[in-house]
């Protein structure tokens, strides 16, 4: 369906259920088929002409226009459906790009725009692949980071002043697994004041694109795991930007038709099965997380529950409040019996399941500080707050009664 077709104004469940498709395209199905080609056939050698133009950045695709299909590592149909109907979930998405992997999206995002001698601000606690990425594979190649405590507005703002040759600001948030909350409208302002303002791209997996909307906060990127929430049964592997900026999200599908990274037919169209009950599974989670979190708040085996609801600092507390509309999913626990404690609580544990990856329907739970975080310094754990009895808990869709129990008769053997 053209933009020209497309009613105006739906609301993002209507329009994540009517962009994009054309139902004549697929001999009628009401729903998208599976594409299923590495190649396409040309409607002429013009067009043939014009498209490998517009895929090598020669020339730019005109709002109306329709382009050649070419190769699928390239592009190909379910990449195009993906990529139009997941644009309402994200509020002010103008384009989007479909990846193997979130890791995927994250690497192919900045390599699109860095060079040797720039630098990333990034902040931290973040996802460790990431912090992989930037410290193991970039630094050596001359893209230098700069790793900021997620939350501290101040530290935040000074970093970005101060760093030389900035390109980027990345953020997490909430922070994994600490769920530290850092204001994006903030990091947006102070970069718009630099001479040469650095792009702000989000990690939005944790409460996207339900309860957080980095672009319609002035982000410039916003980065998704879809194999968490947006896949949600944990049977799918994937990777999401999203972008206010057409002439931006060209360059970063260039680079990945470079890379080859992305997500194929198949993937693409147990993705887009998967977007019109966004909204609805991670409501539930959330309700899920909610009660949870808050009934085991004043355990006696727990020294700190971390989730939105329970802030006690006010900063923090402020920046939920205007920057998110519910809590989520997620909940990490401190048990006062460090390492031996956390590991006895998901031995015990007989509903949740003891495993990494989140935002699927059933619920999982993990040690980060000897699993996703394991590469880290004990420094750097201590300095994040991820501590030996922490534990990152995804909820799912299960009755929260049935799950309360669960965690409440896995402590009392803890």
């Amino acid at each position: 369906m053209s933009d020209s077709q497309h009613p105006a104004a739906l609301r993002p469940e209507t329009d994540v259920l009517t962009r994009g498709f054309d139902p004549s395209l697929s001999v009628g199905s009401a729903r998208p088929a599976v594409f299923r080609s590495s190649t396409y056939v040309f409607s002429s050698p013009e067009a043939a002409e014009r498209a490998f133009d517009i895929m090598g950045g020669r020339a730019e695709r005109t709002p109306e226009e329709s382009v050649d299909l070419v190769y699928s590592r390239f592009n190909h149909p379910n990449a195009q459906i993906l990529e139009e109907q997941i644009l309402p979930l994200e509020p002010e998405a103008q384009a989007a790009a479909a990846f193997n992997s979130g890791m995927a999206a994250i690497m192919t995002t900045l390599l699109t725009v860095v060079r040797p001698g720039d630098r990333i601000v990034y902040t931290v606690p973040i996802y460790g692949g990431t912090q992989t990425l930037i410290q193991g594979f970039l630094e050596p190649f001359g893209v230098q980071g700069v790793a900021v405590a997620g939350g501290q507005g101040e530290a935040i703002d000074a970093a970005i002043r101060a760093t030389p040759n900035l390109r980027v600001v990345l953020i997490e948030t909430p922070a994994n697994p600490t769920m530290v909350m850092t204001d994006i409208r903030r990091a947006v302002k102070t970069c718009a004041a630099m001479a040469e303002p650095p792009l702000v791209m989000i990690d939005n997996t944790f409460l996207g694109p339900a309860f957080q909307h980095p672009l319609a906060l002035g982000a410039d990127v916003s980065l998704y795991s879809a194999t968490k929430y947006l896949g949600g049964f944990s049977d799918i592997i994937g990777g999401v930007a999203l972008s206010k900026d057409i002439s931006l999200m060209n360059k970063i599908r260039s680079k990945r038709s470079l890379f080859g990274n992305i997500l194929p037919p198949d993937e693409c169209w147990l993705l887009d099965t998967r977007l019109p009950t966004v909204h609805l599974r991670m409501n539930r989670q959330s309700k899920n997380a909610q009660r949870i979190a808050e009934a085991l708040a004043k355990h006696p085996k727990i020294r700190r529950v971390y989730y939105p609801t329970l802030f006690e600092d006010p900063e923090q507390t402020r920046i939920y409040r205007e920057q998110c509309t519910y809590p989520g999913g997620l909940v990490s626990l401190d048990l006062a019996g460090g390492k031996r404690a956390a590991f006895d609580l998901l031995r015990n544990l007989q509903i949740a399941r003891n495993a990494v990856s989140l935002g699927g329907v059933e619920t999982l739970a993990c040690h980060p500080r000897s699993t996703t975080h394991s590469a880290w310094s004990a420094k750097d754990l201590d300095e994040a707050g991820i501590g030996e009895g922490l534990v990152r808990i995804s909820f799912g869709i299960e009755n929260w009664r049935d799950l309360l129990h669960d965690f409440e008769r896995a402590l009392d053997k803890v």
